[in-house]
């Protein structure tokens, strides 16, 4: 029973919020009265397009590859720089994340779609930038954060500069750099919605097509459904960042 109300407490809040974003993706359509309340004039006033289940797919692809880059890419661009032949790169790299993230994504959508045409691959190109710079940074503070005497009893140890890595600061700085990431991830949640203006698939559809055809009951569906992924997403990653840290 202890075990049980263990679980429950730890993952109880990040299952409810799937909960009801789960519910709310294949409920809207039982809802139709209520938003004809919101826009008693439309003709339809639920978003049928696409079914939700599949923008949220779609949505989630995006948003996950974009993520899976962003972290490669700024996991190993701070490891470099931490690394004694890298050093002379941290300001480099250092900029051009935070260039990343100051350059609106839709502006990198612009200038990207006569290269990569329009759809997919612009979004998960502007996601991917936009994302770097809190990986980056948690990465960098994580690693730089380890006890130097850590390292040098690790070394004392005989470990070699991976095994240094990879068994002591890398685990040490875990829950900073999972911090990073749930940060870029949550915000890309969102940021996702934008791709929908060039021809990408996402929850961010009913969204834009609302607020084209002036029909608010479609801008609250989309809404709702990114705000509850984003709050599913980020409650699972808080989770996964305490149970780290009761492991250190």
């Amino acid at each position: 029973m202890g075990k049980q109300e263990t679980i429950a407490r730890i993952w109880g809040i990040p299952l409810l919020w799937l909960s009801c974003l789960i519910i709310a993706t294949f409920s809207f359509p039982y809802f139709e009265e209520i938003f004809r309340q919101i826009e008693p004039n439309q003709r339809q006033v639920i978003y049928s397009r696409d079914s939700f289940f599949t923008l949220l797919l779609n949505h989630l692809s995006l948003v996950g590859i974009a993520a899976t880059i962003s972290i490669l890419l700024g996991v190993s661009s701070a490891i470099f720089v931490t690394r004694p032949f890298g050093k002379d790169f941290l300001p480099l790299v250092s900029q051009i994340a935070s260039m990343g993230q100051t350059f609106p994504p839709i502006a990198v959508l612009a200038l990207s779609v006569p290269l990569l045409g329009f759809g997919a691959l612009p979004t998960i190109l502007a996601l991917s930038l936009y994302g770097l710079l809190p990986i980056v940074r948690n990465t960098l503070a994580g690693i730089q954060g380890v006890d130097a005497a850590v390292i040098e009893s690790a070394r004392g140890m005989g470990m070699s500069s991976f095994q240094v890595l990879r068994q002591v600061e890398l685990p040490l700085a875990s829950t900073v750099i999972l911090s990073g990431i749930r940060t870029s991830v949550t915000i890309n949640i969102a940021t996702a919605a934008i791709g929908s203006t060039i021809g990408a698939s996402t929850l961010g559809d009913p969204v834009i097509s609302g607020l084209v055809n002036g029909n608010t009951a479609y801008v609250i569906q989309g809404a709702i459904l990114i705000g509850l992924l984003a709050l599913s997403t980020d409650s699972l990653l808080d989770r996964l960042q305490l149970r780290l840290s009761a492991r250190r």
